[in-house]
């Protein structure tokens, strides 16, 4: 496995692969580095918001994501932005924030950041103070319309212009924005998603499950749970070949990326970033070589 590590990701002919981690704890972060992985390709930031009743202010979240940012030593970070939703919801936030945001269709990802601004630029300031100590990007999650990426870029930049004034350093060039496709919705809207996002990042799972109407959490349907199903794949062949018409970087995160069973198929979709759990890097990265 250390041999496997210090390989890089490259195919045969010479395709170099971007294998990246998927990060839900800092804990994870000496696991990230063990497996030799090429940055973080989602680092979920909900666990700065679980077990409290509050949001948690600005130098809190600096400092946790800081922390991350600094441990990659310089390799990219790709910060998704708050996703707290369907069983990730404390009580606390539900009586603050209504129950809509614990259903998987109500108020959650962008819509709940759009909904609740003050809570999301809280959250870029801290991203764009934690970029300062290393490269960043941000993804913004359950996306479905060009205009609510360009409201959140219009929220990145009043952040950017607030941390100036308090006499915070803004990185220059802010960082790029990216969007999930994670909905059918925003599959079939990629071309024009793609005229507002500097990258794509495909999150398999949610597709797949939004697309087959199927909780893989659901014992009764769970088998129907299946991200090979032709309608799952078509939906990323179109937001595939959306992002290589418009120049846009796009990677595919979620078990599916981590099955070794599947790199090839996704190597032929046009795929050349792969963000996965770090114990999952080597076994990928030894079928793409």
């Amino acid at each position: 496995m250390q041999k496997s590590n210090r390989q890089p990701a490259v195919t045969r002919d010479g395709t170099e692969i971007g294998l990246q981690a998927n990060v839900e704890l800092p804990i994870e972060m000496n696991m990230v580095k063990q497996a030799g992985a090429a940055g973080i390709g989602l680092l979920r930031t909900e666990f700065m918001f679980m077990n409290r009743d509050d949001f948690p202010n600005e130098e809190d979240q600096y400092e946790a994501l800081r922390g991350m940012v600094e441990a990659m030593n310089g390799r990219p970070v790709t910060i998704r932005t708050l996703d707290i939703g369907g069983e990730k919801v404390s009580e606390g936030l539900i009586s603050t924030l209504g129950h809509s945001i614990s259903s998987p269709l109500g108020l959650r990802g962008i819509r709940l950041a759009l909904a609740r601004t003050d809570v999301l630029e809280t959250q870029l300031r801290a991203i764009l103070r934690a970029a300062n100590h290393g490269p960043v990007r941000i993804l913004f999650p359950m996306v479905t319309m060009p205009s609510e990426v360009r409201r959140a870029r219009k929220i990145l930049a009043r952040a950017a212009r607030g941390l100036k004034r308090d006499g915070f350093e803004v990185p220059s060039p802010l960082p790029p924005c990216g969007t999930m496709i994670e909905i059918p919705a925003a599959a079939l809207a990629a071309d024009a998603l793609a005229r507002v996002s500097d990258f794509f990042a495909v999150g398999s799972n949610d597709l797949t499950m939004y697309t087959l109407a199927t909780d893989r959490a659901d014992e009764q349907v769970a088998k129907m749970f299946d991200s090979l199903n032709p309608a799952v794949l078509k939906l990323m062949q179109i937001t595939a070949e959306a992002a290589a018409r418009a120049g846009v970087p796009i990677s595919i995160c979620g078990e599916m990326a981590g099955d070794p069973r599947n790199t090839a198929l996704l190597l032929g979709m046009g795929f050349r970033e792969f963000s996965m759990a770090s114990t999952n890097i080597p076994r990928v990265k030894k079928r793409i070589r």
